[in-house]
């Protein structure tokens, strides 16, 4: 028998379940729009951080290319043995650019690790690049060895002695590109 006191019961029960479901599916929405906005800034912090990486690119390549230009300015900069001859310098300057421009389509997400170890090794057939990089060891002992440039330093390394070791002409199979 259902009395007015089992209705009731009932009733409340109900108001309790639609109440807690409500509760619940408001704190579903809640996670999901902060999920949401959280995506939102993680994608703002990209876009800021490759606008940034283009930016300091555009400006290494304006300064170096100064360097390249005007002697005299590429003294302030100009690190390496000067037993090597001017034109050389002026021609590692313009290799840096490159590698530089390399690491910061990497940094930039635009090439990942395998892509950007595809393009080295092609330049790196190059003895003026390979030079530049033999010459520019001493700077990059500065770098702090746990840094991820530290790292693609060393993962050069690697391939230039991959390279250097390698009993084929087929430079394009030589050493073990990572995979991220």
């Amino acid at each position: 028998m259902n009395t007015k006191k089992d209705r009731a019961g009932r009733a409340v029960a109900g108001l309790l379940l639609a109440t807690a479901a409500t509760a619940l599916a408001a704190q579903l929405r809640h996670r999901r729009e902060a999920l949401l906005q959280e995506r939102r800034l993680g994608i703002e912090e990209l876009a800021d951080r490759r606008k940034a990486l283009a930016h300091q690119q555009r400006m290494h390549w304006e300064l170096l290319a100064r360097a390249i230009d005007d002697p005299s300015l590429a003294a302030v900069i100009d690190t390496y043995d000067q037993s090597i001859p001017a034109q050389k310098r002026r021609q590692f300057f313009y290799a840096n650019a490159w590698y530089t421009h390399l690491y910061h389509l990497y940094l930039a997400g635009i090439l990942d690790r395998e892509e950007l170890y595809t393009y080295l090794r092609e330049f790196f057939q190059s003895p003026l690049f390979r030079e530049y990089w033999e010459a520019s060891r001493t700077q990059r002992s500065t770098i702090r060895e746990s840094s991820e440039e530290a790292g693609i330093g060393r993962m050069i390394d690697g391939l230039v002695n991959d390279l250097d070791e390698a009993d084929t002409d087929a430079w394009w199979v030589v050493g073990h590109p990572p995979s991220d």
